[in-house]
């Protein structure tokens, strides 16, 4: 088996919330990915997540397209998204149906969230939460976590260097993490091929999965897969030559992202997964584009989470 095709090693690639036999699902996949460690290992977990930083530094956000597979009590439900990310944790996805109908347009600039829903003409505003994220994107994430994960970057929970710790277990460094409130994090990271005989500073590293628990309560659960190397968006070009050019948002880039990011929620039983194509790195970005206002024509309310 390929290194790089271990993607069942992160907490296996089993059904989630969807799947009762998950658990020797990830149990047959921990002992079929195994692998044998590099020779240089990383001496600290600060120093690996300092090295997974580094590995996507030159990249400020990405542009791309996917595939999105919603599983939950009104069953599967699948569409194909627009999105753009830039950091921190700024967002805008356009949603279409199967047929290629627009059927809503997110946006969200880290203060102001917003959300048209075209087939019911209503217009959702509030702040730029991870209720409202997750409540109409049903993905169970902050949207920095998300901005995070589509750059093939892990989140990681605030803590003190004594309360991370690291270790090698089944095809990659597992970080473990001990956060405020009772939260704890686990973060898989798996050298490129390439680098695997290298010394650990000048190893890149692949985020593999990112498990978030707090109070014993599953809050997320994200498996990475199908990396590819991403390279900077070409500058936008008014083809009339009125306007002029819009260059990339970052310096040129090549780092990996994955194709394939699936999210998962115990808490609120959520799964989705994106299946991402044409992913470009620091794409040209308008200003107002993650912001929108209501449109003439909709009812335009609230969106307040407790």
């Amino acid at each position: 088996m390929r290194r790089s095709d271990a993607a069942a090693c992160a907490f296996g690639s089993g059904g989630g919330v969807r799947s009762a036999s998950w658990g020797l699902l990830s149990a047959l996949a921990l002992s079929a990915c195994a692998h044998a460690p590099p020779a240089s290992l990383f001496p600290t977990a600060e120093a690996a997540i300092a090295r997974m930083r580094a590995t996507v530094a030159c990249s400020r956000g990405v542009r791309g397209e996917s595939k999105v597979d919603y599983f939950g009590e009104q069953g599967r439900v699948r569409v194909s998204a627009l999105f753009v990310a830039a950091r921190p944790e700024r967002l805008r996805i356009d949603v279409f149906s199967p047929f290629g109908a627009t059927l809503s347009t997110l946006t969200s600039d880290g203060r102001d969230f917003a959300l048209l829903d075209f087939s019911g003409k209503q217009f959702f505003r509030g702040p730029a939460s991870e209720c409202n994220l997750s409540r109409f994107l049903r993905v169970p994430v902050p949207p920095f976590a998300l901005v995070s994960l589509l750059d093939g970057e892990a989140p990681v929970l605030v803590h003190q260097p004594a309360d991370a710790s690291i270790a090698w277990d089944s095809g990659a460094y597992e970080i473990r993490i001990r956060s405020l409130h009772g939260a704890s994090q686990v973060i898989r990271l798996e050298p490129v091929p390439k680098d695997w005989d290298k010394p650990w500073s000048e190893q890149r590293l692949r985020t593999r999965a990112v498990r978030v628990v707090q109070q014993g309560i599953e809050l997320y659960r994200a498996d990475l897969d199908d990396f590819v190397v991403a390279h900077t968006a070409a500058p936008r070009v008014d083809p009339d030559g009125i306007d002029p050019d819009v260059p990339p948002s970052g310096p040129a880039c090549s780092a990996e992202v994955a194709r394939h990011l699936h999210i998962q929620s115990e808490a609120s039983a959520q799964d989705v997964v994106l299946a991402q194509q044409d992913v470009w790195h620091n794409p040209p970005l308008d200003p107002d584009l993650f912001r929108q206002s209501p449109p003439a024509g909709v009812r335009v309310r609230a969106s307040t989470c407790p």
